[in-house]
């Protein structure tokens, strides 16, 4: 692969401004500028001066769902009722009418989100007896459509419930033969009525095939907690650690000030995740409270312009900025752990062995008009310069000719 000598970065972390050597798609050098550094392979005219704007790491969404989304498509109006059930029942009944799961709708959405810094993302497609696999397949093949572009890792979920849809079980380890590599689930009790044998289930299935396992959990107070500590039994019991993550997890914000440290210690000790999307109304876990606690926290879109919500552009610092402002964090340091949810702690959550800006990781790196992180999140600038792989892909919030 052609070289690529990135000039006068300034990355989070250094006071000088550095130059980064790319080699074979990974970083091989970070260096001081002005330090003799090679030049590119003879014949490659891949020299990029950043004059000295901010280089993050190539941001992750954790959690999102491109198997639902209507983006490129005619507007369609919201016509769900407010509640869980409702969305779920509505999704059911008018998702073939509209072409759903769609693979050029997803392929649309993730070269969007190409443009903005994007790299990698884990979405979760839906499962269930009357869509079997489609929609994983479907996913698929977006993803084959923006390979180079972006990464793109499934969960089979199993939106409308594991236990009272007889035959999806079945269907989640269809999934994982299909391309899935992680289990999803949703709300044991308040979906299922059957925490016991949903995650008992989800786990067998997680430890007998490698997988790992990200449930929505947006069952609140007492009963969420209680979910808490089911997951992390089980986490443990099966050394599942540092491969299970909750996501939404509304109970971590509807339960007493003890209760919450409880919980958060608890999935420290166990080893699980948290994932956010800062969305409507929905608590969002304190930043501070689980980095002081080290327990990770990623951060995701969720909905993207679905039959879910109209809502939803695919930027993560956007979602940064959404995380940092719903937790009333003003310290330029604060906001750089709402940025984390999307870069470090997202890989974290992700198991990647090698990310961020230094040797050895893969060259994918996102350049900003900044000079800090946190003005990166409070300003929201279009994104000068999107390098996956090693390659530049987007300028300027637009895909260039690879």
């Amino acid at each position: 692969m052609t070289d690529l000598l990135v000039r006068r970065a300034r990355l989070p972390g250094h006071a000088d401004l550095q130059d980064v050597v790319v080699r074979d798609g990974r970083i091989a050098v970070v260096a001081t500028s002005g330090t003799h550094l090679p030049e590119p392979a003879a014949g490659s005219d891949e020299v990029v001066d950043v004059e000295g704007q901010l280089v993050l790491p190539g941001l992750i969404d954790a959690h999102c769902h491109v198997d639902k989304t209507l983006w490129s498509g005619p507007w369609v109006p919201h016509s769900a009722g407010p509640r869980l059930v409702d969305r779920i029942a509505n999704e059911r009944t008018r998702r073939t009418d509209l072409g759903l799961p769609s693979p050029e709708y997803a392929a649309a959405l993730l070269r969007h989100m190409a443009t903005l810094g994007t790299t990698r993302v884990r979405t979760h497609t839906d499962v269930d007896p009357g869509l079997g696999v489609a929609g994983i397949e479907s996913v698929a093949k977006a993803a084959a459509a923006v390979e180079g572009l972006i990464d793109v890792e499934q969960v089979a979920f199993p939106q409308d419930g594991v236990i009272r849809r007889p035959g999806t079980v079945e269907l989640l380890e269809a999934a994982l033969d299909a391309g899935a590599t992680t289990l999803g689930g949703i709300d044991p009790a308040g979906v299922d009525d059957d925490p016991l044998g949903q995650l008992d289930a989800l786990f067998e299935i997680a430890a007998r095939r490698g997988a790992s396992i990200d449930i929505h959990l947006h069952d609140t107070g007492s009963l969420g907690a209680w979910q808490f500590g089911l997951v992390a039994q089980r986490t443990v019991a099966h050394g599942l650690q540092g491969k299970v993550a909750l996501s939404h997890a509304d109970a971590i914000g509807t339960v007493p000030d003890t209760e919450r440290l409880r919980l958060i210690d608890l999935l420290a000790e166990s080893g699980v995740a948290l994932v956010t999307a800062a969305v409507y109304d929905v608590p969002v876990p304190s930043v501070l409270e689980l980095a002081e606690r080290g327990v990770t926290l990623a951060a995701g879109s969720d909905g993207i312009r679905d039959l879910w919500g109209p809502y939803g552009n695919g930027d993560m610092i956007e979602r940064a900025m959404h995380i940092a402002y719903r937790n009333g964090v003003r310290r330029d340091e604060d906001i750089e752990l709402a940025l984390d949810c999307a870069t470090h702690g997202a890989a974290r959550l992700l198991g990647l062995e090698s990310y961020g800006l230094v040797p050895g990781a893969p060259a994918d790196l996102v350049v900003v008009p900044s000079r800090t992180p946190a003005e990166a999140v409070v300003s929201r600038p279009t994104r000068s310069l999107v390098i996956k792989n090693g390659r530049v892909v987007a300028r300027d919030g637009q895909l260039v000719a690879v």
